[in-house]
């Protein structure tokens, strides 16, 4: 796709881009606040949602850039303005999908949205004291009692805090405090890339190494004006389909454990382990560590191994739908997912809901077939959607994934393109921008990159999914009771690191 401006109807110009293209800073269109506030607010109206919004300094002006994604036409769409003053109507009151981003701004930068409707801190509270000391909402009733759950819990898993407001046993409200696995990458990013940058992006959210790697390296290559070979290309694929089976199948266990359904727990954690395995015969790591890198790959796999892997796939895949149809068969199974933790479509469209979580509420969201990069402009993975919104949607559209993703990969493996695994990356360009998208396991994931006068990252952005779907799990908790929790927390299984970055 060209880029060019364009002007939607009843909005400001836009720029348009294809995912993974990079373009003079310059051609971004600035506007007043008042029509960037209206382009940002009436972008579910015109079939767009938000996919980052940040602060960052442009002419040394603090300024506002917005991502629109437009799903139906496949182009991503940037706008910016420059604030005058240290304060901006909100557009959260018109689109709730941005009111995360909202009060990120204003935790990070001088920037205050005035009129938003609770600016609770995203990670850290005002001059930045400890994490966690927030105010919470609060339900007043003679029997409304307080459940605070964490941040310290009783797994193995990482540190975040839930505060319930109850009336009994039921779930009214469900508030999320994080920041407690903060660790400065963004910032880390800034002056690069830098030798370490790589691998700093792979540990934005361990159980995604081979998506945050590869957007990363999208947006590198964006900047560059490399070229990645087709082979290069083909293994990220293979590498990132891996690593959504491998965690789907962990999901299904975790779920099956939840409910106390202990033999297809036992299973699938095992069979998560089998996909694991198979990632480290492409690289030797289980995770992904070390795979991807700017230009492609580091690791080939010979044809022999290729065939091995498809081996192994199908056996996998025939355990894998033989214990997941010990959940689908089982009444007791289908009565605690059915109908609990619903998200209807309308919240999650206003949400901006993103990945299984969008899919199991009737949003066709799925970046691999809506902005389609690398290898995924050649092969084609239908997404499917289902109506329910619930647990068992959620659960059942992690099995189907599954199936599609083995079906490309014995599909794919024994026709990787022959070629080199890895191309040259020239100095990035100065002063441009770039916009990577990339399917995780989880959904989208963004990575957003400004170069200075020199050609070294002036602003770097990262929109894990977990960042747009934790008040999706808030929301789904509504009217549940608090024993669902757990069940409703696993089907959206979001990281905490990848939101706290």
């Amino acid at each position: 796709m060209r880029a060019e401006a364009i002007a939607l109807p009843g909005t400001a110009a836009v720029l348009a881009m294809s995912n993974g293209e990079a373009r003079p800073l310059a051609h971004v269109p600035r506007h007043d606040v008042a029509s960037f506030r209206r382009l940002v607010a009436h972008a579910p109206a015109t079939g767009r949602r938000v996919s980052a919004l940040f602060a960052c300094a442009i002419d040394e002006r603090p300024s506002l850039l917005a991502v629109l994604a437009d799903d139906g036409g496949g182009a991503l769409e940037l706008a910016r303005t420059t604030v005058d003053g240290a304060a901006y109507p909100a557009i959260t009151p018109d689109n709730p999908e941005v009111h995360l981003f909202e009060r990120e701004i204003a935790e990070q930068t001088s920037l205050v949205p005035e009129g938003h409707p609770w600016m609770k801190p995203v990670r850290f509270p005002p001059g930045r004291g400890e994490i966690g000391v927030a105010p919470f909402y609060r339900i007043e009733g003679g029997e409304v009692h307080e459940v605070a759950v964490g941040p310290v819990h009783a797994g193995v898993i990482e540190p975040g805090h839930f505060r319930f407001q109850c009336y009994g046993e039921t779930i009214l409200h469900l508030e999320i405090s994080l920041g407690y696995q903060h660790r400065g990458i963004e910032r880390a990013f800034l002056g690069g890339p830098h030798k370490r940058s790589a691998v700093l992006a792979e540990t934005l959210a361990g159980d995604t190494t081979i998506g945050h790697a590869s957007a990363y390296c999208q947006t590198v290559e964006a900047l560059a004006g490399a070229v990645v070979p087709p082979r290069a290309l083909a293994l990220r694929a293979c590498a990132l389909e891996l690593e959504r089976v491998a965690n789907h199948v962990g999901d299904l266990g975790a779920l099956s454990g939840d409910i106390g359904f202990l033999p297809a727990a036992a299973f699938h954690g095992r069979l998560r382990g089998d996909y694991l395995n198979l990632t480290a015969e492409l690289c030797g790591s289980r995770f992904g560590r070390g795979l991807v890198r700017p230009g492609g790959v580091r690791f080939d796999v010979a044809r022999e191994v290729a065939g091995r892997i498809v081996e192994r796939l199908a056996a996998a895949l025939r355990d894998t739908e033989d214990t997941a149809h010990l959940m689908w068969d089982t009444a007791s199974v289908q009565a605690r997912f059915e109908e609990t933790g619903h998200v209807p479509t309308d919240v999650a469209r206003q949400l901006g809901l993103v990945g299984v979580a969008a899919r199991a509420s009737n949003l066709h969201r799925d970046v691999r077939s809506t902005h389609p990069h690398g290898y995924y402009r050649f092969v084609h993975v239908p997404a499917s959607t289902l109506p329910q919104g619930d647990v068992f949607a959620r659960a059942y559209l992690r099995f189907l994934e599954v199936r599609r993703s083995v079906e490309l990969l014995r599909r794919e493996l024994p026709i990787l393109p022959e070629g080199p695994i890895r191309g040259e990356v020239p100095e990035l360009r100065p002063e441009h921008v770039a916009v990577s998208l990339v399917e995780g396991w989880r959904g989208e994931i963004c990575h957003v990159a400004l170069t200075d006068a020199r050609g070294r990252f002036a602003t770097y952005k990262v929109v894990d999914p977990s960042f747009h779907n934790w008040t999706g799990l808030a929301y789904a908790c509504r009217g549940q009771q608090v024993s669902d929790f757990p069940l409703c927390n696993k089907s959206f299984n979001l990281s905490y690191c990848g939101h706290d970055l």
